[in-house]
């Protein structure tokens, strides 16, 4: 079924970014795998090909195009080339973390950071989580307390993505530790500040070329310039942002559920036993069957909400029917294709066996499936 919502723009930025991946991100990818981190030039690369904060107004050096779907391709492309760590590090930067400069920088801050954050000299990351509190961002502990022109800020962050290479971190901390929701502000954190340090880069089950960092604020001097949008709105400003979050992850989740399929159905029409090719048995040709369909609706349904994302109507309860939906549908999809490829499922020289590792991991971050049920579960009145 071929997808309507793209415009023929679309397709010559997809045509761009398959080449940008084939070139800059395939061939270094095994060793980045063994890293543990992709290189910083990466960004800056990304960043001269226009894929990175593409919505950005021209006069701090973006291109204006406010429309996700530029977004959603770069996270398709990646997808499909199995390259889900590398990627992701790009998606989280253009699909998290630049709405918050957009939306609550004022002008002085986005003329010291935006220009940055498009070509890639400035790359970004979120803290919210900590050790301990898992989804209850209410309960944390870093507090930033207000001291002259400074905010003093002392605690930590753990599962931080884009944690090693990131200059600008959007940090989630109490200014008034007194209070729970309305007490949270978001401040950025800069490399250089003195008593910012950054842990091990965490060793991870799968996504192994993606850094993921703890982050540690010992009596941090963050200027009050730093402070994005007012105090105590901090909760407010990270819920408005997460249903962009949650639909980048959906569309990483669809993009892992078609290259399973794709890379299966070349398996299994090669793959010979007992005389035949194994997709020639019923039990192979119904398993495909199933994962066709799931995949072709899971992608017309995610194609819908980036649809409505566009036009300002995604509800939060969409963007987590998606978010969890399309990450269990993935996981299940994998798991099959593993079954199919049979003992080569489990050999790290086929793409399928890093898929199994590396997707399982979107059905816990940005929000786990029990979160998003709980979310659309309240919306029903429940």
């Amino acid at each position: 079924m071929d997808r309507a919502i793209f415009e023929p723009e679309h397709q010559d930025f997809r045509d761009s970014v398959r080449r940008f991946v084939a070139d800059e991100i395939m061939p270094n990818f095994e060793q980045w795998e063994k890293d543990g981190i992709v290189p910083r030039e990466l960004f800056q690369k990304a960043g001269e090909k226009n894929m990175l904060a593409m919505s950005v107004d021209e006069e701090y050096g973006g291109l204006g195009l406010r429309d996700f779907r530029f977004n959603q391709i770069l996270g398709e492309e990646g997808g499909y080339a199995g390259a889900a760590g590398a990627i992701l590090g790009l998606t989280l930067h253009n699909d998290v973390c630049l709405p918050y400069f957009e939306e609550y920088c004022n002008d002085e801050q986005k003329e010291r950071w935006l220009p940055g954050i498009v070509d890639g000299s400035l790359i970004t990351a979120v803290a919210m989580t900590e050790p301990g509190i898992g989804s209850d961002l209410a309960s944390m502990s870093t507090k930033a307390i207000k001291q002259g022109d400074h905010y003093i800020v002392d605690g930590s962050k753990t599962f931080i993505t884009n944690g090693i290479n990131a200059d600008l971190v959007i940090t989630a901390v109490k200014t008034d530790p007194k209070e729970k929701h309305r007490g949270m502000s978001l401040m950025i954190i800069e490399r250089d500040m003195g008593g910012f340090e950054r842990g091990r880069n965490l060793d991870k089950v799968g996504m192994h070329s993606q850094d993921t960092a703890e982050l540690f604020f010992n009596e941090v001097p963050v200027p009050v310039g730093n402070l994005l949008g007012n105090e105590g709105e901090g909760f407010k400003y990270l819920v408005n942002n997460l249903a962009q979050e949650r639909m980048s992850i959906a569309v990483a989740g669809v993009a892992a559920a078609q290259a399973a399929l794709n890379w299966t159905l070349d398996y299994v029409k090669e793959r010979y036993a007992f005389g035949t090719p194994i997709g020639s048995f019923q039990n192979s040709r119904f398993q495909m069957a199933e994962i066709k369909t799931e995949v072709d609706i899971a992608t017309n349904y995610i194609d819908r909400c980036v649809a409505a994302l566009n036009e300002g109507k995604l509800t939060v309860e969409d963007a987590a029917q998606a978010k969890w939906w399309s990450t269990e549908m993935a996981d299940r999809v994998i798991d099959k294709c593993v079954q199919l490829h049979g003992g080569y499922g489990y050999m790290l020289e086929y793409p399928i066996a890093r898929a199994y590792t590396d997707n399982r991991v979107t059905r816990i971050y940005g929000g786990t499936t029990e979160i998003m049920k709980e979310i659309i579960g309240r919306s029903m009145g429940l």
